[in-house]
């Protein structure tokens, strides 16, 4: 595991050297456990690429805290106490059940930068709040790192009917996807959008701020580069199906503030961002039931 951090500590001489290592310590098919470690990001290699197709997102504060594990990739915000964006790579191999969710604060965050699971006592009660994945662990099920996405960097406060209903409905979708012949890998990048005020959780003691929707993008390279993009609210119903969520890259771009698919040339980026979604097709969603042509 591997974090990046604008907050530099001093390292022992035998983990600097490793540095030089790092994109074979995060690569998927890792099977080790592997040192945690804490890099200036001016001075470090960038081993979260292994999670991401033509690059991460880019635009986050420069003051989140990059974590890297073999089976994700997330920028934790210190403000808001969860992730502007997540990332990590689904294949036939990594689909399936997973260990028991075991919530844990994540160990390579400050005690004031993230929250713990008592924070989330009285949520549901109150506000009808699930602990809701963002690397889902049946897409990961089936490697010896899923548990890593039990702990509470990974997770956001998401309404039940959202995450029991079309949010695990995509979840689902892209599991299938990555089983399906001709597919080597689906890219996923995700991340929630602060575009009004939410009701923060009964039990917290750390200021935070509660997503009010929620975007994820998916991405196959080969043989060409096809996307699908989807916006959620958070009052979204539970029967809502996943087509009616379907948007252009450019519009989730807009809303989070991040650019994706950033190490594109200028030209296929812009035509990718403002595209049809070629992979919505392939999921089943007609190309003009998108949620940006009615808004």
């Amino acid at each position: 595991m591997v974090r990046l951090s604008a907050r530099w500590r001093p390292l022992p001489a035998l983990l600097v050297l490793l540095a030089a290592s790092l994109a074979d310590v995060v690569a998927v098919r890792a099977q080790s456990e592997t040192p945690e470690l804490a890099l200036r990001p001016d001075s470090a290699p960038r081993p979260e690429a292994v999670h991401c197709v033509h690059g991460c997102p880019v635009g986050a504060s420069p003051r989140n805290d990059l974590i890297v594990r073999p089976i994700y990739a997330l920028s934790s915000n210190d403000d808001t106490k969860f992730a502007d964006w997540a990332a990590y790579r689904v294949t036939r191999r990594t689909v399936g059940s997973g260990p028991e969710r075991d919530w844990r604060a994540d160990p390579l965050l400050d005690a004031d930068d993230t929250l713990e699971p008592s924070d989330y006592r009285g949520a549901h009660a109150r506000f009808g709040f699930d602990r809701g994945h963002q690397v889902p662990l049946a897409s990961v099920g089936k490697t010896r790192h899923a548990r890593y996405t039990n702990l509470l960097s990974n997770i956001t406060p998401q309404k039940s009917a959202l995450n029991q209903g079309a949010w695990r409905k995509l979840e689902a979708a892209e599991q299938r996807l990555a089983r399906r012949a001709g597919i080597d890998a689906v890219y996923v990048v995700t991340g929630p959008l602060y575009e009004r005020t939410m009701p923060v959780l009964p039990g917290a003691d750390e200021p935070h701020r509660v997503p009010s929707g929620y975007w994820k993008v998916l991405a196959v390279s080969a043989p060409v580069l096809r996307v699908a993009a989807f916006v959620f609210d958070q009052e979204t119903p539970r029967a809502e199906e996943i087509c009616t969520h379907v948007v252009r890259v450019d519009e989730v771009e807009r809303r989070s503030g991040l650019d994706l698919f950033a190490e594109l040339d200028d030209g296929a980026e812009r035509g990718l961002e403002a595209g049809p979604a070629h992979l919505a097709r392939e999921l089943g969603c007609a190309p003009t039931r998108t949620a940006a042509s009615k808004r």
